[in-house]
């Protein structure tokens, strides 16, 4: 990438808040979003109780989904399921400890994610990705460590949340109608966040595909111009 397209991180952003009002932020939307969850997901799962097996069961992993980006949004919401990236090494021991915790749940493995599933509602409630795309082989090395009140857990920087985003936005296998709701993610976490780092940004969107951090770095823009993502 040359000196002249290399993205800059914008002069005005904010300073990056303490790490203890951060995870404040994190924990809260967590939180809520676990009551939220309860009170409209059948049988829902806490996130904490998958952190908590897989700490115990001592595996590298990083809280993805509405739960590993609601404090990136400041915004709580209702999830069906807990989704967390496992290091490859690890993924099989992951899926065992769940399993072993939840032996209710009926385990479909796939190309890029083993799911847990509740034989009566069919909801899927565990989705444990596998790190064998580009992206997600990389992602465990940009995390956020949050602390609770009884858990340490990771999730993805800000830089990642937004990747991550932008990777589902422009997927020729993803369903139109959940692009738009990645969009409106991505804008949310844009309008969240002055802070951005665009070099990071950049160097994490050329993971997606090579000129995808270019992409990635103009939809800042366009979000912080005001203008509507096209996907």
């Amino acid at each position: 990438m040359s000196a002249a397209r290399q993205p800059r991180v914008l002069t005005r952003a904010a300073a990056p808040a303490a790490s203890g009002a951060l995870d404040g932020v994190h924990n809260l939307r967590l939180a809520t979003s676990t009551t939220l969850s309860g009170f409209s997901v059948a049988n829902a799962i806490p996130p904490l109780e998958v952190i908590r097996i897989l700490n115990e069961a001592k595996v590298r992993f990083m809280l993805l989904g509405a739960y590993g980006i609601g404090g990136w949004m400041n915004k709580s919401r209702a999830t069906e399921d807990v989704d967390v990236l496992v290091a490859a090494r690890g993924h099989k021991k992951a899926v065992a400890a769940l399993s072993a915790a939840f032996p209710h749940l009926a385990v479909e493995d796939h190309e890029v994610v083993t799911r847990l599933r509740d034989p009566n509602t069919r909801l899927v409630l565990i989705d444990v990705m596998k790190a064998n795309q580009p992206l997600y082989r990389d992602a465990l090395k940009h995390t956020k460590v949050v602390v609770s009140a009884s858990q340490t857990y990771s999730i993805p920087t800000l830089e990642l949340a937004l990747t991550m985003k932008f990777a589902a936005m422009i997927s020729l296998t993803r369903a139109d109608e959940k692009k738009l709701f990645d969009a409106g993610d991505f804008t949310k976490m844009v309008k969240t966040n002055a802070d951005i780092d665009l070099i990071k940004l950049h160097a994490l969107g050329q993971l997606v595909y090579n000129g995808g951090g270019d992409e990635v770095v103009q939809k800042v823009a366009d979000v912080r111009a005001g203008r509507i993502l096209k996907l």
